[in-house]
């Protein structure tokens, strides 16, 4: 069991290389750029992304990939098979990872946190993303608007707007959305479920977005400021509304 977060393991190894993920101990360098690794395995599957390898290749639509657990996901998507469910809401994953990432929420558990402030994140590729915050580094650009992201995942989701592309479909009403956890979220107004309890107060919210605005509440802090009439409030959303005042646009018709 890991002292830290009582994670529980079968094997004595499998407990050390998650301990890693609190220590941050990587030893294993990538030696065409910085990346470093928990496990010698990582970086051999990173390697094939400097070399162009991908020696998995999907029976049903040739999409290819560097390691078979990337694959064996990958073949979930057509075969709709999900094997990792949550045992407190029912939620179910396609892949290990998926499960452990979603279990986090529950937990609130923050294993990987920021060397430059006391930010912490659920997920190592979220720290990443705001580790650059700090260093101002913007790796890539969109071709349509050249507005640029800290991330190609960012980028991806950026060029939704352009293509109109919704790639999330809801099984239950056929609503689309271009990022997934705008899915998650719509399909927690038909489950009911919401798992982002405030601290101060009882109230619950199916987002940690509108969790974050509704602590505010308690905080009075208000981030964001009218260029106009210098009113402030707690989200970028309801700045949005007010300035339509000042507009006077009416986008509904």
């Amino acid at each position: 069991e890991c002292d830290i977060c009582h994670a529980r393991y079968n094997r004595k190894y499998d407990l050390m290389i998650h301990i890693k993920n609190h220590t941050g101990d990587k030893p294993f360098k990538c030696k065409f750029c910085d990346a470093k690794f928990i496990k010698k395995y990582f970086l051999k599957v990173h390697m094939r992304t400097h070399k162009g390898e991908k020696p998995y290749k999907c029976e049903f639509c040739d999409t290819r990939f560097t390691s078979r657990s990337h694959l064996q996901s990958h073949i979930r998507t057509h075969t709709k098979e999900k094997l990792f469910e949550c045992d407190i809401c029912h939620a179910s994953f396609s892949n290990k990872f998926g499960l452990r990432t979603h279990i986090r929420i529950h937990t609130g558990e923050k294993p990987f946190k920021c060397k430059f402030c006391d930010k912490r994140y659920n997920q190592s590729s979220n720290l990443k993303t705001h580790i650059r915050t700090h260093t101002k580094e913007k790796l890539v650009e969109c071709e349509i608007c050249h507005a640029r992201f800290y991330s190609k995942h960012h980028l991806k989701r950026h060029i939704r707007i352009h293509t109109g592309e919704k790639p999330f479909k809801c099984d239950v009403c056929d609503a689309r959305f271009t990022v997934k956890s705008g899915l998650q979220a719509h399909v927690r107004t038909h489950t009911g479920e919401k798992p982002f309890k405030c601290k101060f107060c009882d109230k619950r919210y199916n987002q940690s977005s509108n969790l974050k605005t509704h602590i505010r509440t308690h905080t009075k802090e208000k981030l964001v400021e009218c260029e106009i009439c210098h009113a402030r409030f707690y989200s970028k959303h309801h700045l949005k509304r007010h300035i339509r005042i000042h507009t006077g646009e009416k986008p509904f018709k």
